[in-house]
């Protein structure tokens, strides 16, 4: 899809919040205070995005019943290349039972929730203009456990100052609903939502300035402990956002990789058909190359021709040696040409950054992220940063 065919999307009429809502799985008016899960819905008989076999079911909280999960390799192994046509990963011992716990609840709501908002999903989000949103993929774990707790990737994402964030490897502290919300709390701010996957050892997620309205995962069909965890983001005007949190396989080839990309479009077509719903998919593709064919795939829907984000040395590669193009933030043909700047202190990026700490000068317009953060152990992984207004 063009650059060119996209602004001519954009001057479609904006698809009504009724329709998309209906569109994204059913009417039912979620508690003012959570986010309902769409596998609660699934159990009235309603389709939580192409129907019950399209959704990933709830998985058990027994971790014996879990599968191991496809862990990234430490830096210096993935980041050669080495996975691309295959083999184990190489940190199995960390896929820990901790993100086999109930994960989905927050204060003072019940186990099956999945967040918690300051506004009503049923109260729409008063608009006072234009509404700009910065957008960003993040896979910033480091150290040895896999999860967010040494503080690296923390202190990036604060020092981003992120609207909607599409988070992979969700696991914090025990990764109990407590620790999670501790986290967004930390981070962000106690007023953004979130949505995490249950049942998964290395989940995906959103986190939201604004009220999600529902949340859910669908089944990655490579692999068994992670789904595409996705979000329907309520935003101040008539417009609804659809953000979707992918984490591909690392240890597979690009064939694999393109059988997800194919199920993916599936559920995102099944859940907004309407070519003006706005889309954004992020995070960990783990892809090799610009030119995989998952992102022919994506194609149909999906800007994923450059220009792309890049860099103060405008390398848009994002892996720890930034030699591959692991990390994306794709934006659907509508939502695509309402893409700004990221302007970060005196700095401007027309097409997005890619946020490299041990580059980025000067450091401070990213407090409290240090010039060290992306130099961690086994952060293998760069953020990915696009702005958009919509209006």
């Amino acid at each position: 899809m063009t650059r060119t065919g996209s602004v001519l999307r954009a001057l479609a009429l904006a698809l009504p919040l009724s329709l998309l809502a209906a569109a994204c799985g059913g009417d039912d008016t979620p508690n003012p205070q959570t986010i309902p899960d769409a596998a609660a819905d699934r159990a009235d008989g309603k389709a939580g995005g192409g129907g019950a076999d399209a959704s990933k079911p709830e998985t058990s909280t027994d971790a014996s019943d879990e599968e191991t999960a496809d862990a990234e390799a430490p830096d210096g192994a993935e980041d050669d290349g080495a996975t691309q046509d295959g083999g184990p990963d190489a940190l199995d011992d960390v896929a820990q039972e901790d993100g086999a716990q109930e994960d989905v609840s927050t204060q003072d709501v019940s186990p099956e929730d999945v967040g918690t908002q300051d506004v009503a999903p049923d109260v729409e989000p008063e608009a006072s203009g234009p509404t700009k949103l910065r957008i960003v993929a993040a896979n910033l774990t480091s150290e040895n456990g896999q999860s967010w707790d040494p503080g690296h990737g923390k202190r990036i994402l604060q020092g981003i100052h992120a609207d909607v964030v599409m988070i992979q490897e969700f696991k914090y502290g025990d990764s109990s609903p407590t620790a999670i919300r501790s986290f967004v709390d930390e981070v962000f701010d106690p007023s953004f939502a979130y949505y995490r996957e249950t049942g998964a050892l290395i989940p995906n997620g959103v986190i939201s300035r604004y009220p999600i309205a529902e949340g859910g995962t669908w089944d990655d069909p490579e692999v068994m402990d992670r789904g595409f965890a996705w979000a329907r983001i309520d935003l101040p005007g008539p417009r609804d956002l659809l953000a979707v949190s992918v984490h591909l396989l690392n240890s597979g080839t690009a064939g694999e990789r393109n059988a997800e990309a194919t199920a993916l479009l599936g559920y995102i077509n099944a859940q907004v058909p309407s070519m003006d719903a706005l889309v954004v998919i992020g995070g960990d593709f783990n892809t090799q190359t610009r030119t995989e064919s998952c992102y022919d795939t994506l194609d149909a829907r999906f800007v994923t021709i450059g220009p792309w984000p890049v860099d103060q040395k405008n390398n848009s590669n994002t892996n720890a040696k930034r030699q591959l193009p692991y990390d994306w933030v794709l934006a659907s043909t509508a939502l695509d040409p309402l893409e700004v700047s990221v302007v970060i202190g005196a700095n401007s990026f027309p097409n997005g950054l890619v946020v490299d700490t041990r580059t980025y000068n000067p450091i401070a317009d990213l407090s409290p992220a240090l010039s060290t953060d992306s130099a961690a152990l086994n952060m293998q992984h760069m953020a990915v940063v696009r702005d958009f207004v919509i209006p």
